[in-house]
């Protein structure tokens, strides 16, 4: 996407933010009406913060991610909140209560912050295979697999969107049992059932599609390379490639 046109859907997103849908009601907020209680992760796309809205006190996930002058990281985080605001409707993908996006005036140039507030899940397929220090149970892992397939498919059917980036650590679960997939910055758009542009996920988990063209007769509905890894992975607890 050209830089205008970023700027332009990001806009359009802007008008939608100062609000958190929690519990059944809307709540006209701002992200100083969060409290928070410590980090649960971070990687290149930004952090994930725990938070409790005080109005409330539900506790929440809030991811921060900046955007400044790089394209690429513009185009990730408009792809996150693009793709996660529009599948509301769908219980395999992580809900999305609100968007926050505060202006950073102390960096020169200056820059924004864009904060998406999602349902807490209690862990993740990577911190569980650790948990367990070995392969997940076959019941589990049987579970697992079928969510994020109908995660996948709801993304390729409903919006067009193939999501490359696959792996342990984007496969939440919770307490009660469900499954859900996040981390959609990285997503590309679907045209003919073939990935309209080439960004990768984690180099690790794309060994296998390298091999195989997006979009060939082997390989019709986008990569399916990662996800067999991941399962591999979690089923063996060991990743199933050396020097990688």
């Amino acid at each position: 996407l050209p830089s205008i046109e970023i700027d332009q859907k990001l806009q359009e997103i802007m008008k939608q933010t100062g609000y958190l849908t929690v519990g059944g009601q809307r709540y006209q907020a701002e992200i100083n009406d969060l409290e928070n209680l410590g980090e649960i992760g971070s990687g290149t796309c930004g952090q994930v913060w725990k938070m409790r809205f005080r109005k409330t006190g539900h506790v929440i996930a809030v991811k921060q991610m900046r955007r400044s002058g790089n394209r690429e990281e513009n185009k990730r985080i408009l792809m996150d909140l693009d793709v996660v605001l529009k599948s509301h409707d769908c219980p395999y993908i992580v809900q999305c209560f609100g968007t926050f996006i505060t202006n950073v005036v102390h960096p020169v140039p200056p820059q924004t912050d864009v904060f998406i507030a999602m349902e807490l899940m209690g862990t993740c397929a990577e911190k569980l295979k650790k948990r367990i220090q070995g392969p997940i149970p076959e019941r589990i892992l049987g579970k697992m697999t079928v969510a994020i397939v109908k995660a996948l498919l709801y993304l390729k059917e409903k919006h067009g969107v193939i999501h490359r980036d696959v792996k342990p650590s984007n496969i939440l679960l919770d307490e009660r049992g469900q499954i859900k997939l996040c981390d959609f910055g990285i997503s590309g758009r679907l045209v003919d059932s073939k990935a309209k542009t080439r960004s990768a996920g984690c180099a690790a988990y794309m060994a296998g599609h390298h091999r195989v063209p997006t979009g060939s007769p082997q390989c019709p509905q986008g990569h399916p390379a990662p996800l067999g890894i991941s399962l591999v992975e979690l089923a063996t607890g060991q990743f199933p490639y050396q020097n990688c």
